[in-house]
């Protein structure tokens, strides 16, 4: 089974990284992009075989080592 993680920074949080691609951007010409938020994603193959369990171990690696849950939040894709 493979699960796919969003991580993000939340909302309010000042995000640097994001606002130096924007800067980026507009020195490139591209006028327009009021706001860029920066994040990763974490591909996983996983040997579990039922979706809720790999769910549930998904989201017990982000909370204890993937996102810092004070600052991101992250979303969970399971195919």
């Amino acid at each position: 089974m493979k699960a796919r993680v969003h991580v993000m920074l939340k909302n309010g949080v000042l995000d640097p990284q994001g606002e130096a691609v924007r800067h980026a951007l507009g020195s490139l010409g591209f006028d327009g992009v009021d706001g860029v938020r920066q994040g990763k994603v974490i591909d996983l193959d996983l040997a579990e075989t039922d979706a809720d369990k790999a769910r549930e171990a998904v989201t017990a690696m982000c909370e204890k080592l993937l996102a810092n849950t004070v600052i991101e939040s992250y979303d969970i894709e399971i195919a």
